[in-house]
């Protein structure tokens, strides 16, 4: 009954821009700190960076920060992940991910987050 379901992803040259949107159903979004992934092929899940429920905090993977901006929009129950001066190590595909507030668990790790969207793939080339 939840599902989250990610869009926006592509083919873009290096410099490039691109934003993805993640929609989420059958939950209450505002419930719920959202997060970015990508895997890569022949890589493990990596942070990509996190949103808090309200939207007041993010932080982000080093290799994507000053670069990366998280926003949600509640009322929408959709979170955004804006991408910008985009380099091939970006090329992965691309989940976001919700999860109920759990103390001691990490939000940099898939396993601070419940629900899983199906990816969309970003390339970027070269």
């Amino acid at each position: 009954q939840v599902q989250l379901v990610e869009s926006g992803g592509g083919l873009v040259q290096a410099g490039g821009s691109l934003r993805l949107s993640c929609a989420a159903s059958g939950l209450t979004f505002s419930n719920y700190r959202m997060g970015w992934f990508r895997q890569a092929p022949g890589k493990e899940r990596e942070f990509v960076g996190t949103i808090s429920r309200s939207g007041s905090t993010t932080y982000y993977a080093d290799s994507v920060k000053g670069r990366f901006t998280i926003s949600r929009d509640n009322a929408k129950n959709t979170v955004y992940l804006e991408m910008n001066s985009l380099k091939p190590e970006d090329t992965a595909v691309y989940y976001c991910a919700a999860g109920l507030l759990k103390p001691g668990v990490a939000v940099i790790t898939p396993q601070g987050y419940d629900y899983w969207g199906q990816g969309t793939q970003v390339t970027v080339s070269s």
